[in-house]
């Protein structure tokens, strides 16, 4: 009688298993999850400013690849405004200013920053 009961159990348990399995590849939550799209370039952004918060017309604009140490310039726009688009997610990049023998500080856009179009606003003290 116990091997009886014991069988009907194990087929009961394997009749539920199979009502319960899922397709493969995928979920029972499919629906409700959304899958964030991987970004594939990134868009740096920014502003040169002084000390006073006056922007910065002219000033060079270098970013460094790290891994290639590939080096590109931007010259900034009248409002101080710089851009780097085509920029891949998969590196950090060394950015900084210069304007008339003056440097800001060296910022990093990490790749681990996940944004599509990050900003970094750089700052030369160009009254010294």
């Amino acid at each position: 009688m116990k091997q009886a009961v014991g069988g009907l159990v194990l087929l009961l348990a394997m009749n539920c298993a199979a009502q319960f399995q899922l397709p493969l590849g995928s979920s029972r939550d499919s629906g409700s999850e959304q899958k964030k799209t991987r970004v594939t370039s990134r868009l740096l952004t920014g502003t040169v400013f002084d000390k006073s918060d006056k922007p910065v017309p002219n000033a060079v604009v270098y970013i460094k690849n790290t891994k290639t140490l590939a080096v590109k310039t931007f010259i900034a726009e009248d409002n101080g405004t710089y851009r780097f688009p085509e920029l891949s997610p998969n590196v950090d990049y060394e950015v900084y200013a210069q304007r008339n023998g003056r440097k800001s500080a060296t910022k990093v856009l990490s790749q681990f920053d996940d944004r599509e179009k990050p900003n970094i606003n750089l700052r030369i003290d160009v009254n010294k």
